[in-house]
């Protein structure tokens, strides 16, 4: 490890701490050159996981992103704030399990995850979703998936 102060590549390990359950070392260094002591950090370099889209590009998975879809679906409906975050997170978890081998879920899927937690929770959250993901071609769609959920309810 380069020495921060005088650039010198010889250094010793002081000190070294498990941190963050497992996830990362900690640990202090001493330059030999200049006695200079700092501390580094050590992380697995995981490789993202990767969303594919309708056209066939690939983008890291955006929980943000995913987020502000479910926020905007659940608007000035009568559900906790703190649901959103739950939702997201099993849908993450759930995406994760789905990818596990190849480290990528499609759009598709990720898109009928979210309609099925959304499902669950509030139907018109459900449908305001659905009537952007599913790209309605006209009313009838619309009306469709309506009265199927209705039914479904009954």
């Amino acid at each position: 490890m380069r020495c921060p102060y005088c650039g010198s590549l010889d250094d010793k390990v002081i000190e070294s701490r498990t941190m963050a359950n497992g996830e990362s070392i900690r640990r202090r260094r001493e330059c030999i050159s200049c006695g200079f002591r700092f501390t580094s950090y050590e992380r697995i370099e995981e490789k993202p996981f990767m969303v594919i889209k309708r056209d066939g590009r690939r983008e890291p998975l955006n929980t943000q992103k995913l987020s502000k879809g479910i926020d905007r679906a659940l608007e000035k409906r009568p559900v906790a704030t703190n649901m959103v975050e739950q939702i997201v997170a099993e849908i993450e978890d759930e995406a994760y399990i789905r990818g596990k081998q190849t480290r990528e879920i499609s759009t598709a899927d990720l898109g009928e995850l979210v309609l099925k937690r959304l499902y669950t929770v509030d139907k018109v959250a459900y449908i305001r979703f659905a009537s952007v993901y599913k790209h309605f071609n006209d009313l009838d769609e619309f009306i469709a998936e309506v009265n199927r959920v209705s039914d479904e309810n009954k």
